[in-house]
């Protein structure tokens, strides 16, 4: 357990007294133990829909420094929160809807799940994101029921599911060389390898959080000094291709 300092255990305290909080948890870096000295908090706040709509003007009533978004504002998983600020630290306040979550978890345990777009992502959310918050959490203040173990069908569904995006994107990073497109080209293979970082993580059961550190977590860093080297020219593009689909394990898609 980790041990809050005076300052974010009062704000977390704050936030548990807002209407239609439930529960207020520690996530991201700090509750897996890998923060740095100057991360972020990150706080969670659960609410349910259909109990009690969560008011963000609840939230900036509290007088904290910084920014509070309305619901929705930040993109359909991340559901809003804010960026404050206390005692000068930076703490990120994030709302969750458990009613929502609870759907995606019923889904990922089934080995299914949507990839949603996100702003802040490349290849968009998978809806099993907010699933690995919940599991990963340190609850501070309230209840809630988490996931124990990665669900099984997810370890074995997901891996396919990823590398068929990735395959995909592939295909397109093909035909953006062929075009002399740098930015296309070279977006389409950082969506490929986040695809197969994604595929990786499912298959070792490890939750993927975000995009942050994805590429590490399924040693792929391999592929930084790939992209690093691009220059513009189809031939300098198709190199970086194949280079990319050998360390991937994955050819492009063909049409049909």
């Amino acid at each position: 357990m980790v041990e809050l300092p005076r300052h974010i255990a009062r704000m977390a305290e704050d936030l548990a007294a807002v209407p239609g909080a439930v529960a207020v948890v520690l996530g991201g870096s700090r509750a897996l133990g890998v923060a740095r000295e100057d991360s972020d908090w990150d706080l969670g706040v659960y609410y349910r829909s259909t109990q009690r709509q969560l008011d963000p003007q609840n939230v900036r009533a509290l007088g904290y420094q910084g920014t509070v978004s309305e619901l929705g504002e930040w993109g359909p998983l991340v559901n809003g929160g804010g960026w404050l600020s206390v005692e000068g630290g930076p703490v990120d306040v994030l709302f969750r809807d458990l009613d929502a979550v609870e759907r995606w978890w019923s889904q990922a345990e089934r080995g299914e799940f949507d990839v949603l777009l996100q702003p802040g992502t490349i290849v968009g959310a998978p809806t099993y994101l907010p699933v690995g918050e919940l599991a990963i959490c340190q609850v501070v203040h309230g209840q809630l029921n988490r996931p124990g173990s990665y669900p099984e069908e997810l370890a074995e569904r997901a891996p396919q599911i990823w590398r068929g995006k990735a395959g995909a994107a592939l295909l397109f990073a093909r035909g953006y060389a062929g075009l002399g497109d740098v930015v296309n080209c070279v977006g389409m293979l950082s969506q490929a390898i986040l695809c197969e970082a994604h595929a990786r993580t499912a298959e070792t059961k490890h939750w993927a959080l975000n995009e942050k550190r994805l590429i590490a977590e399924a040693d792929l860093e391999k592929t930084h000094m790939l992209l690093s080297r691009v220059e513009n020219s189809t031939e300098s593009l198709a190199s970086v291709i194949q280079a990319v689909e050998e360390i991937l394990g994955t050819r492009s898609a063909t049409k049909g």
